[in-house]
């Protein structure tokens, strides 16, 4: 079940093709690729579970002949696993015992056997001892996790895994987790915590089981163009080696974050629309794909807004290679939302900043946690004397 080093999980990879199949703005010919893929491995391994959900869910067609063959494969694999584990705890030691429950809960995962394969995994850990070893089930169970999405399974996961640490473990593990923990993070539309994730582990990646060093690579920069100021992204990704050595073998990519930096905001939609459609059909980012698109907006325009006290937006329009309708109504819908702080004088065609005093809003901070104190206090008081 562990896949071969520097290479992603097989189930993984059946996930991403599962999430295109049924995928509205895939082409149709593609599906049918697409289709014979997923069929083609679940026969390989014999997810006879997986079949039947696919099947009920009417997306492949019954195959009750496949169904039985499948069956009877899986019922002959677990009566020599349980043959294994009875010849284990009679002749051998603890550390085998451990291999062959664990040989179990790797068949459950293979055949995409969800509840009996979460089941066996906590039997295995009862043979477990090392804490290394019961990091390696947390990470088999956050695969699982990631398989079906099942963001309560990740997040007790993750969780459990930091409570592991507490009583040791390794760095690579640790490193390990951090990205399981971005790509949690990241698919819960919690970016910020993402980005600091991903950029904590870019020089120690080694979590080619969930995905390779190009999508690593991919989401970083996605997360961090619209959490970090200008000075950080510029230290933290756009002159980082390990980015920089990667970063031009991904479409679009390397425009978006350059382009973003140096202020070429035409070079910059230009990108952007090359990388919507990578977003729109990646499986962790499809859900906040809308979201993203208008983060990425309100980073890109106060950017350029930033370095006017007015600007007409003739020329604002002309800077991003768009049309002035399109700019208008754009700024409208961010400025009525909050996102930018600025307005539009309509007669004039005229853009003006007002960007909030940071003085000022700490003076109203500071006053009125004062007023809040005050209150407390007196309240306090009130009761003393009673």
């Amino acid at each position: 079940m562990d896949a071969p080093e520097g290479t992603q999980q097989a189930h993984l990879v059946l996930a991403n093709k599962l999430f295109l199949f049924t995928h509205p703005d895939v082409e149709d010919i593609e599906k049918v690729r697409l289709k014979e893929e997923i069929l083609e491995a679940i026969k390989i391994n014999d997810m006879a579970p997986l079949f039947e959900t696919l099947v009920g869910q009417s997306l492949l067609e019954k195959d009750q002949n496949l169904l039985d063959s499948m069956r009877g494969k899986i019922e002959e694999e677990l009566k020599k696993l349980d043959e294994k584990i009875a010849d284990a705890e009679e002749n051998l030691g603890e550390s085998e015992v451990r291999e062959a429950h664990l040989a179990r809960s790797l068949f459950y995962i293979r055949i995409g056997d969800k509840e009996k394969a979460l089941e066996q995994l906590k039997v295995t850990e009862t043979k477990t001892v090392a804490v290394g070893q019961k990091m390696d089930l947390v990470f088999y169970t956050l695969q699982l996790g990631f398989f079906y999405m099942d963001f309560d399974l990740i997040s007790k996961s993750i969780d459990k895994a930091k409570s592991l640490f507490e009583e040791g473990g390794d760095w690579e593990r640790k490193n390990r987790l951090k990205v399981y923990e971005g790509l949690f993070c990241m698919s819960t539309r919690n970016f910020k915590k993402a980005a600091s994730l991903f950029l904590d582990s870019i020089s120690t990646f080694t979590t080619y089981e969930i995905f390779p060093y190009d999508t690593f690579i991919f989401y970083t920069v996605l997360t961090s163009i619209i959490t970090l100021d200008r000075v950080s992204l510029k230290q933290k990704v756009v002159d980082a080696p390990e980015i920089l050595a990667v970063i031009g073998k991904i479409p679009y990519l390397s425009e978006f974050l350059n382009s973003l930096y140096e202020c070429q905001y035409k070079s910059f939609f230009s990108a952007f629309a090359g990388l919507t459609e990578h977003i729109k059909l990646d499986r962790y980012l499809h859900p906040h794909f809308r979201y993203y698109m208008r983060e990425v907006r309100t980073v890109v325009y106060s950017q350029f807004l930033e370095s006017y006290k007015s600007v007409t937006i003739e020329a604002m329009a002309k800077a991003f290679g768009v049309t002035v309708e399109f700019i208008d109504l754009e700024l409208s819908r961010f400025i009525a939302a909050g996102k930018l702080h600025c307005k539009i004088d309509k007669v004039a065609g005229v853009l003006e900043t007002n960007r909030p005093d940071a003085k000022n809003a700490l003076y109203q901070a500071t006053i009125k946690q004062g007023d809040f104190l005050l209150n407390r206090i007196q309240k306090l008081s009130r009761v003393i004397d009673l």
